[in-house]
């Protein structure tokens, strides 16, 4: 079973769609929008284990120049 998640990104100033950009690129990322609002970016996520998950956002996506900060929302399956 796959755990999938989505990550809401804020960012620099003028940066959202070079950080989408980015993003868009790292292996396990689905699909990736610029929006209005709170964050900047919302990214979904997909890995086999919500370790793998975790490991994807911490060493790739929060690396990626012109983030401030990600928040991490993994999709129930209810």
């Amino acid at each position: 079973m796959t755990v999938s998640a989505y990550v809401l990104i804020q960012t620099e100033m003028d940066k959202s769609a070079a950080v989408a950009a980015a993003i868009s690129k790292i292996p396990g990322v689905v699909a990736v929008d610029v929006v209005t609002g709170p964050y900047d970016v919302i990214a979904k996520t997909s890995a086999d284990t919500m370790d793998e998950l975790g490991k994807m956002v911490v060493s790739s996506v929060q690396k990626v120049p012109g983030i401030n900060r990600t928040l991490t929302s993994p999709v129930v399956n209810l």
